[in-house]
């Protein structure tokens, strides 16, 4: 049988480390995989949305890989997102996860053109078949990919034994309750509803703004599993209010939570890569009282 309790926990969506020009900056990516870890979080999940992968090449997704291995060192479970708009690489960067002896490995479906059920599983199987030995894990987030998670969809990759669950980031909680019925194991994508996931069944969560604010989740989720429910609730509601904030910005979210890892004494981890759009004036002064409001419910609830 295999061991999912691994799986168990908070995963911080790992964020793209940049230098002053812009390229990946290896020190930094080591930098964060140590910030992360010091705070007890179960795992990250490399080369997601929050990690800029659609932004970088293929060389850049391994470099990012193996550096936050480098520090993981079995201490943390790695879940490597590894989908690229074309077959070839994601087979490419799936057999190069393996070989760095990650836990898991996840897709989105093709984005841009609406393919049929039995191409999005080909697609998905052609990747897992580069990566014979390790999990893998559907990422459904229908907002961005263009394409929904169906049960039918679902069923037919059961049929692949290395096929443990779903990241779902679809917005309806629901969802979560559906996928699990089907047998699998599911991560709350949503950050939002974090602790509505875990009560759909969730077997934990990753999440873009994780890595702000670890603490609140992991303690969310300790007083959810200890029958707190109130308590939980209040932490997700005080996380949805910074949340809030940090969408404030004018600049991108990722560059917000990049300047308040930041100002907590994390590592710099530069800004983002165009299209998004780093800070612009004014955007300091939502970076600082977001960082207030983190410092002030981690002194009221952990």
């Amino acid at each position: 049988m295999r061991d999912l309790t691994k799986y168990q926990g908070v995963f911080p969506a790992f964020y793209a480390c940049y230098d002053a020009d812009g390229a990946i900056n290896p020190e930094a990516v080591r930098g964060l995989t140590q910030y992360l870890m010091d705070k007890g979080v179960k795992g990250v999940y490399v080369g997601g949305s929050s990690g800029e992968c659609i932004y970088q090449s293929v060389a850049e997704r391994k470099l990012v890989l193996e550096n936050v291995m480098a520090v993981a060192k079995g201490k943390l479970t790695i879940i490597a997102h590894v989908a690229c708009n074309n077959t070839a690489d994601s087979r490419e960067l799936a057999a190069h996860a393996e070989s760095l002896g990650v836990d898991a490995i996840a897709a989105i479906p093709p984005i841009y053109f609406h393919l049929p059920e039995y191409a999005i599983a080909q697609y998905w199987n052609d990747i897992s078949d580069a990566a014979p030995n390790t999990d893998f894990v559907i990422y459904n987030i229908p907002q961005l990919a263009g394409v929904a998670l169906t049960m039918s969809l679902l069923k037919e990759m059961k049929k692949n034994p290395r096929v443990i669950g779903v990241k779902n980031s679809s917005m309806p909680v629901q969802d979560i309750q559906m996928f699990t019925d089907e047998g699998v194991i599911a991560f709350n994508g949503p950050d939002e509803q974090f602790v509505s996931g875990l009560a759909a069944g969730a077997i934990g969560g990753i999440g873009g703004t994780y890595g702000a604010m670890p603490e609140l989740y992991i303690k969310a989720r300790e007083l959810f599993y200890a029958g707190k429910y109130e308590e939980a609730r209040q932490i997700q509601n005080e996380c949805c209010r910074i949340i809030y904030k940090m969408c404030s910005a004018k600049g991108n979210m990722y560059a917000v939570i990049k300047a308040i890892i930041r100002l907590q004494g994390g590592p710099d981890c530069g800004g983002v890569r165009k299209p998004l759009a780093n800070l612009f004036e004014g955007d300091e002064a939502i970076v600082k009282e977001s960082a207030d409001m983190i410092a002030a419910a981690k002194a009221k609830y952990c």
